[in-house]
């Protein structure tokens, strides 16, 4: 089910990114930063009264500017805005209305999508008269807050979800596997799609760009259907000095939101860049089935250990993907590419997969008798019981006698000997600590 995109928009210095940051870290529950994921945090995942959607902070918007950095921030926002479900427009309380924030409300009155006016810098309910000369904007009552001191913010928040759109649910059959192609742009994945499938079916073009949306291709193979979510790499090209790239982000987090397995492509030449950690930290957190395919292998030298250095690599640069495959392909000459889709049923296996709970409580039996469970203060942590409630990704649930004893290290060995024995491999496992109070509440 993808998440509803909320983008955050306004003038230079109104308060974005404070609102941002304060929701982020005080008002939501958002996904944990994973070590080895570089992001920088233009977009998080949030959570409100029960409903989830993905949050996008953009610089501000400047019309009348020949300054190439603010040209490009104003091209920013505009993707933002074409790929919002909701907009909170944010306006300066104290300074009041100014010729650009007629120019944003303009813009924003023809997206035909709910805008919520927020009056940002309204420190105390004695300055709400303020927020009147707001009005004038054409967008409805505007909400006053305080970002800085955290005002009013639930209020803003409970109106914003109220108008994000209905959640649907997927009406793909449920023996269909969908497999987002997630990248940079320009690194092949709409050649990708059509020599997995053997057909033109989506455009191809060296102009990063020619994708404007994702696309959706059914396909057969040996009884298996899928479907395949090619991802625009950039939605438009912008010849100025600041690239946006950083924001053809957005599309790949709605196909990730939808998909069963990741195709996370990297560009052999390129190698593993900061967006690539980007865009696979976020399939990662997102507890997604994933394969790296290292495209344009074809145009690589080579020796015997080429391929052996490049894992290598990858895997030092994409730390939190050590359980993900690596598959060495030419979308071009068609190398290595039937081995895509027996690669992505074998990992959607994986990622669906139940372990017995005998056998599961078992294996962590002989781990801890290996390796005994760490103390604290002369108190040995004892696990009594560990069961998998759950697949996509597989969650492990461990009863214990002190959680706070078990340590991240401990945790990763138990995972480790989880893999070993099960495989689990090209899928997240999800590993959930609970007190044995716990336990007998849930009982």
């Amino acid at each position: 089910m993808s998440k509803p995109i909320v983008a955050i928009v306004g003038r230079p210095n109104v308060g974005k990114s404070t609102l941002f940051n304060y929701i982020g870290k005080k008002r939501v529950s958002i996904v944990e930063d994973t070590p080895g994921v570089t992001r920088d945090r233009i977009y998080m995942d949030a959570e409100w009264l029960g409903r989830q959607f993905t949050m996008i902070d953009t610089g501000g918007i400047e019309f009348e500017t020949n300054d190439k950095i603010l040209t490009a921030m104003r091209h920013q926002a505009q993707l933002a805005i074409d790929e919002a479900d909701a907009i909170l427009f944010m306006v300066d309380g104290k300074t009041g209305i100014t010729s650009s924030d007629h120019e944003v409300a303009a813009v924003l009155r023809n997206t035909r999508k709910p805008v919520l006016l927020v009056a940002n810098k309204i420190d105390t309910i004695k300055n709400v008269h303020e927020t009147y000369e707001f009005y004038n904007l054409g967008l409805g009552e505007p909400i006053p807050i305080s970002a800085a001191n955290a005002l009013n913010i639930g209020d803003m928040l409970d109106a914003l979800v109220a108008c994000l759109p209905e959640e649907q649910t997927d009406q793909t059959e449920n023996d269909e596997i969908k497999v987002a192609v997630i990248g940079r742009p320009n690194v092949g994945k709409s050649s990708l799609v059509n020599a997995i499938i053997g057909e033109e079916r989506v455009i191809v073009s060296d102009i990063p760009g020619t994708t404007r949306d994702a696309i959706d291709t059914h396909f057969t193979k040996d009884g298996q259907y899928f479907v395949l979510i090619d991802t625009a790499g950039m939605r438009r090209k912008a010849k100025i000095a600041m690239p946006v790239e950083r924001y053809s982000v957005i599309r790949s987090l709605r196909a990730v939101d939808r998909a069963d397995v990741v195709l996370m492509v990297i560009d052999a030449i390129d190698g593993v860049t900061e967006q690539d950690k980007k865009i696979a930290g976020y399939a990662h957190e997102a507890g997604k089935g994933n394969i790296i395919v290292v495209n344009k292998w074809d145009l690589v030298e080579k020796d015997s250990k080429t391929s052996l250095r490049f894992t290598e690599t990858i895997r030092h640069e994409l730390g939190f993907l050590q359980y993900s495959p690596v598959l060495f392909a030419s979308a071009l000459t068609k190398q290595r590419v039937q081995r895509v889709s027996e690669l992505i049923k074998y990992v959607a296996d994986q990622h669906s997969m139940r372990v017995a709970t005998s056998v599961l409580n078992q294996v962590i039996e002989d781990a801890t008798a290996v390796n005994p469970p760490p103390s604290d203060r002369g108190k040995r942590l004892k696990i009594y019981y560990t069961t998998q409630p759950d697949v996509k990704p597989p969650t492990f649930v461990f009863f214990v006698n002190e959680p706070e004893i078990m340590h991240f290290s401990y945790l990763r060995y138990l995972e480790n000997k989880l893999r070993e024995s099960f495989g689990f491999e090209g899928t997240p496992l999800k590993l959930v600590v609970r007190g044995r109070k716990e336990k007998e509440a849930g009982s």
